[in-house]
């Protein structure tokens, strides 16, 4: 039986700096060592990684892109710790080590038929990125896909530049915001949760998924509900929970629910009646 403490060693192949500050963001592109671990790796968009940097920690990341993808992992990591800050001092070439997948992931194999929408705020839009990505990559198997997303200014929106791109097809509305006014801004002022009012989209046939600071989703949760939306059709990830991945530690817990072992993913309807700040 295998460690799975062990990392696979992979190397970074590239690196996109989408947000910078203090809290920057960048996206890294890492490749295994092992080609053929590098072809094999699969997994469900939703599920997470460890990544390792020897001598400095490890930390739990969504992968921030689709398993359409092939042939290499993305994780977009904010600069908070001890362990971010060494992840952003890395290069193009340097090595990590990564373990995983993690966690159940989004269930895109039951939601197939559906209309999709996903709300995400700041650095929480990551790991609605890899749905996204799976969606777009597979459309005639999905209806209606809209995004909204949106953070505190201009400065601290992740890939801007995708989600510009995004906005020229046809097959998907992209809805943007920030909550002050910016001179040059043309698109929505306001709190996430306030524009997704003002959309108000149909909950017909439709599955919402959101991702964000604790206070935006439950501000979603209770937008989402006013519009129609049922527990069962709302869905959120508590990746930044998750500790051990494997559920050994017990510091993963909401209650009685254990984030490693039985999300990141949840529905509202399950997480409704836990006892705890999610």
């Amino acid at each position: 039986m295998e460690n799975p403490y062990v990392p696979n060693m992979a190397t970074i192949i590239g690196l996109k700096e989408e947000v910078k500050g203090e809290r920057a963001i960048k996206t890294f592109r890492v490749r295994f060592n092992d080609a053929e671990l590098a072809d094999s790796f699969d997994y469900i968009p939703g599920q997470c990684g460890m990544v390792t940097l020897l001598g400095k920690g490890e930390c739990f990341f969504a992968i921030s892109c689709s398993p359409t993808k092939k042939g290499y992992l993305e994780f977009s990591i904010m600069r908070l710790g001890k362990v971010t800050r060494a992840l952003h001092e890395l290069e193009v070439d340097e090595t990590v080590g990564v373990r995983g997948p993690y966690g159940n992931g989004f269930p895109v194999d039951e939601w197939k038929g559906k209309n999709i929408l996903c709300i995400g705020g700041g650095i929480g839009q990551a790991p609605l990125r890899s749905l996204i990505q799976y969606v777009m990559d597979n459309r005639k198997d999905y209806g209606k896909l809209d995004v909204i997303y949106g953070a505190r200014s201009t400065a601290d929106l992740c890939f801007m530049g995708e989600l510009e791109e995004m906005e020229k097809r046809d097959d998907v509305d992209v809805h943007l915001s920030i909550d002050n006014e910016e001179e040059g801004w043309t698109r929505f002022v306001g709190f996430v949760p306030t524009n997704l009012t003002r959309i108000a989209p149909s909950p017909e046939n439709t599955i919402a998924i959101t991702c964000g600071p604790p206070i935006m989703i439950k501000f979603v949760i209770q937008a989402l509900e006013k519009l129609g939306f049922t527990p069962d059709q709302i869905f959120t990830t508590l990746e930044m929970r998750m500790k051990c991945g494997i559920g050994k530690c017990g510091r993963c817990n909401i209650g009685n629910v254990y984030v490693c072992k039985d999300g990141p993913v949840f529905s509202w309807d399950v997480l409704k009646d836990v006892k705890g700040e999610m």
